[in-house]
């Protein structure tokens, strides 16, 4: 699941919640190019605009913050230099790294649009009867018209949702809740 994606109907990017995750991917570190300390780095936010000379980012497990130093476009993704790491060599240490930002950093949202991972966890309802049907355990990205939910019951059982109008009705993050419509052929026993 790439973090910087949102879900609404127009797919547009957007902020955490209160009690979200502290830190947000949003690349990955490969290897040193040339001679003073640049580094590939792949993308995986929504909001590479952002990421510019200047920006503290956050590296490795540890969540090290580094100052970019540049950054630059270079095929699909990014030439980026940190402070403090001037050479090849130094870069090199960061080889394989996963580079975060703060969540409280990210864009402000518009009305009905969400950080996916606003939406793990939400207690999910069918509107038809009120029964909890699971939570939101995990977000496909099919790569087509529309992403699915995966949602688990506390019994273990799975119902796959796609995230389509008929079928998401509602999206409450500060009330942890999405009501869905269940359409016929969505419950495995129909």
């Amino acid at each position: 699941m790439n973090p910087g994606q949102v879900h609404s109907p127009d797919h547009k990017p957007g902020s955490p919640d209160v009690g979200g995750p502290e830190f947000l991917v949003v690349g990955k570190l490969h290897r040193p190019h040339g001679l003073r300390g640049d580094m590939l780095m792949s993308v995986w936010t929504d909001f590479p605009e952002r990421l510019t000379a200047g920006v503290r980012l956050y590296v490795g497990e540890d969540r090290t913050p580094m100052q970019v130093r540049s950054l630059r476009q270079h095929g699909k993704g990014f030439l980026v230099a940190f402070e403090g790491y001037a050479d090849r060599e130094q870069a090199g240490s960061l080889r394989n790294q996963l580079v975060f930002v703060k969540a409280e950093d990210v864009p402000a949202l518009e009305e009905g649009e969400y950080y996916l991972h606003q939406l793990l966890g939400l207690r999910v309802i069918d509107d038809a009867n009120d029964a909890v049907l699971g939570t939101v355990a995990k977000i496909i990205e099919t790569g087509g018209a529309n992403d699915v939910f995966l949602v688990r019951a506390e019994d273990g059982t799975e119902l796959l949702l796609p995230d389509i109008e008929p079928v998401v009705l509602d999206i409450d993050t500060e009330g942890g809740e999405m009501r869905v419509h269940l359409l016929p052929g969505l419950l495995p026993d129909e």
